[in-house]
């Protein structure tokens, strides 16, 4: 289905129009009273570490540990991101230290 230029600015300015009103919802609820809700502060502290939880499993379903090379490059990719977050605490630092670690690894020694 090919669309009218006419129909693909609508779509883009309803999404634009979406994502607007649910960046801008937070301001325009909590305001008023100045003060965030307990709810709110609660699942901004636990809910970082639960996506990253997430994520670290997601990553690692299909790892065999049955067949070469074991989850070796795996194991040591996730070390290197724990060694790099505990060093520096800096998040990106981790993430983009460990998929490096891991694309070595697999391209270059996990041949």
């Amino acid at each position: 289905m090919i669309l009218t230029p006419a129909q693909s600015l609508l779509i883009i300015l309803v999404i634009a129009a979406i994502t607007f009103g649910l960046r801008a919802t937070p301001f325009i609820l909590f305001s008023r009273s100045g003060k965030t809700p307990k709810v709110i502060e609660y699942l901004g502290n636990t809910l970082p570490p639960a996506v990253m939880g997430m994520l670290i499993v997601y990553c690692l379903r299909n790892v065999s540990v049955l067949k070469t090379p074991f989850g070796i490059p795996e194991l040591i990719a996730v070390a290197a991101v724990a060694v790099l977050h505990l060093w520096r605490r800096n998040n990106l630092l981790s993430i983009l230290g460990g998929t490096a670690c891991y694309m070595v690894l697999i391209q270059v020694v996990f041949v």
